[in-house]
C-alpha cells in the first residue's frame, strides 16, 4: 500500500516577532481562518482520514523555525489519542445521549475550581487528570465537532477564540516558555468509514478542543503506563497560578 499524506507549514504572522501571544486578536483570528481553510481543503481528499494542526515552541518541544509558524499534517489514519476520544465519546453518547465534553464543561463551570478564564463562547481550563503540569485546554462552550466550521463561518466567535488563545498562552508562558499546542478536531466526515461505528454520531458526540502541553525544564519526567500519567502539580494548584499570571490585553 502506498503511503499518502501531506505536511504543511503555516506562517502565523508576517512579522518575525509577532508570535500568537504577542499578535493582535485580529491577526490571530485571520490565522485561525487560514488554518480552518487548509483543514477543510485537505479533508476533501477521500484518502485522508485525519488532519492534525499543531504548534511546537521551544528547543525541548521540537521547534523547527524561529519565525512564528504552526504545522498541519494529513494522514490516512486517525491518531491513537483522538481514537480514544472518539470511542469514549460515542460510548458516553450511546448511554447518556449527550456529549461527554459538554458535560465536562458544564461541571467545570459549575464547580469553578479548574476554570482559568471564560471569553465569550470559549473556555480555558486545566483538565481534572493532567498528563503534564499546567496542562490546559481551550474548548467552545457550545457544542461543535469540527473546528473548521467555527474558523470559517463565525468571525465574531473567531475573535473571542483568538483573544482567549493569546491570553492563555501568555499565562502558560509565565510558567515555561516551551510548549506543545495541538488541535483535536473531528476526522473527515465527508468520507465516513463504512466499518467504524464512531463516524455515525460524530457530529453529536465529539467536541473539538485545543490542548496545550507545557514543557517544564528541570522537572522529572513522569512514569507512564498505557496512558496513565502522574503529575506533581494538581490542576487546582495550576489554575490558581495561571489565573494570577500577569497578561497583556
Amino acid at each position: 500500500m502506498r503511503s499518502i499524506g501531506a505536511h504543511e507549514v503555516l506562517v502565523e504572522n508576517p512579522n518575525h516577532e509577532r508570535h500568537l501571544w504577542k499578535a493582535s486578536d485580529e491577526e490571530i483570528g485571520h490565522f485561525l481562518r487560514v488554518a480552518a481553510e487548509r483543514i477543510l481543503d485537505l479533508k476533501r481528499d477521500p484518502r485522508i482520514k485525519y488532519v492534525s494542526f499543531f504548534k511546537d515552541y521551544g528547543k525541548n518541544a521540537g521547534q523547527e523555525f524561529a519565525h512564528p509558524t504552526s504545522q498541519i499534517t494529513a494522514t490516512m489514519f486517525v491518531p491513537r489519542r483522538v481514537l480514544y476520544e472518539l470511542r469514549a465519546g460515542r460510548e458516553y453518547y450511546l448511554g447518556k445521549e449527550r456529549c461527554v465534553f459538554c458535560d465536562i464543561i458544564h461541571q467545570e463551570e459549575r464547580q469553578g475550581e479548574r476554570v482559568i478564564e471564560v471569553r465569550g463562547d470559549y473556555l480555558a481550563m486545566c483538565p481534572y487528570a493532567p498528563r503534564v503540569p499546567y496542562e490546559t485546554w481551550i474548548l467552545p462552550r457550545k457544542h461543535e465537532a469540527a473546528f473548521e466550521r467555527t474558523g470559517l463561518n463565525r468571525p465574531g466567535l473567531r475573535v473571542n477564540l483568538a483573544a482567549l488563545l493569546r491570553r492563555t498562552l501568555q499565562r502558560v508562558r509565565s510558567v515555561t516558555e516551551e510548549f506543545h499546542a495541538v488541535l483535536h478536531t473531528s476526522p473527515s466526515s465527508l468520507h465516513p468509514s463504512k466499518n467504524l461505528g464512531y463516524w455515525k454520531t460524530i457530529d453529536e458526540d465529539y467536541h473539538w478542543h485545543i490542548e496545550i502541553l507545557p514543557v517544564i525544564g528541570g522537572k522529572a519526567k513522569p512514569y507512564t503506563f498505557k496512558e496513565v500519567y502522574y503529575s506533581p502539580v494538581s490542576s487546582e494548584t495550576a489554575v490558581k497560578q495561571l489565573r494570577d499570571a500577569r497578561i497583556e490585553g
